[in-house]
């Protein structure tokens, strides 16, 4: 058990400095590490979750993709297995957006087991931050189709893990609304009735 509290804490460190500069899209610029500690939460306190690799790579899943660490620094310091699961998660930057979005879709139900538990605690998570505190610059056209989106990686991945997909379904009821979109992206349009006189 102590060693491994001490394997988590090592990736808990790790994560912390390797994310000390970036900072997450809220509103508030929260720090980033938040992220990664909240999938780890997730998947130990509401999923339930016990296997030390799988909260490792959790905590660890966003250094390859946004950072400069590699997967041999990886391997070093946590062993094989967290990095090709930490692997199997990362996009390749070297994509257009649009693209490593279809092959997440694609992959998902092809990824190992422990590497899809990380993948839906990182939906649930970026889910709920989307629903209560998106980012700044999303409009709630893009609020929307990420959540049909992740809701689409999602569903490639049932079965998995029960517990864990209900979370990610209970969050997706707070998708929002289509009719909010139309009422934000269309202006009201004055009826002849009710235009302003010119005096």
């Amino acid at each position: 058990m102590q060693f491994r509290h001490a394997l988590l804490l090592k990736a808990i460190a790790f994560a912390a400095e390797k994310h000390r500069h970036q900072r997450r899209k809220d509103p508030e610029a929260s720090p980033y590490i938040n992220h990664p500690i909240d999938l780890a939460n997730v998947l130990v306190q509401e999923g339930r979750v016990r296997d030390t690799t799988v909260l490792i790579a959790a905590l660890l899943h966003d250094t390859l993709e946004d950072t400069q660490t590699t997967p041999d620094e990886l391997a070093a310091a946590f062993g094989g297995e967290v990095r090709d699961i930490v692997l199997e998660v990362t996009d390749n930057k070297k994509l257009k957006k649009h693209k490593r979005k279809e092959l997440q879709v694609k992959h998902g139900p092809h990824l190992t087991r422990k590497a899809r538990l990380v993948k839906l605690a990182d939906k649930i998570c970026n889910l709920r931050d989307v629903a209560v505190n998106p980012p700044a610059r999303w409009p709630l056209k893009r609020q929307i189709e990420y959540f049909d989106w992740a809701k689409s990686v999602i569903d490639g991945m049932r079965g998995t893990h029960p517990r864990l997909e209900a979370l990610f379904d209970a969050v997706y009821e707070q998708r929002p609304h289509a009719l909010r979109w139309q009422h934000h992206a269309k202006p009201a349009v004055r009826g002849p009735h009710l235009r302003r006189s010119r005096s």
